[in-house]
C-alpha cells in the first residue's frame, strides 16, 4: 500500500492530500529515511511523522485497504 493512502486509512493524517504534502515536504520518515508518497508500506515498518515541534513514531501492525473508524488504531502501535 502507498504511504499516503496508509496514513489516511489509519487516520494518522486526516486527508490524503495533506499526507501527500507532508511527504513532499520531507516530514515523513519510513525506517529512518525520508519517504515519498508512493513508498510501499508493509507490516513491521516504522513511520515517523513530524508536525512542527511534535514527532509521532509508530510501527505498522496491519495493512488494510479499508477500515472502520473504531479499528483504525489497530493498524499501528505508538513507539
Amino acid at each position: 500500500m502507498r504511504l499516503d493512502k496508509y496514513l489516511k486509512v489509519s487516520r494518522l493524517i486526516k486527508r490524503r492530500t495533506v499526507a501527500n504534502e507532508a511527504c513532499d515536504a520531507g516530514r515523513v520518515l519510513v525506517n529512518g529515511k525520508v519517504a515519498k508518497a508512493g513508498t510501499a508500506i508493509k507490516e513491521g515498518d516504522v513511520i515517523e511523522l513530524m508536525f512542527g515541534t511534535r514527532t509521532i513514531k509508530v510501527r505498522v501492525t496491519q495493512v488494510a485497504e479499508t477500515v472502520r473508524k473504531e479499528d483504525a488504531a489497530l493498524m499501528y502501535e505508538v513507539l
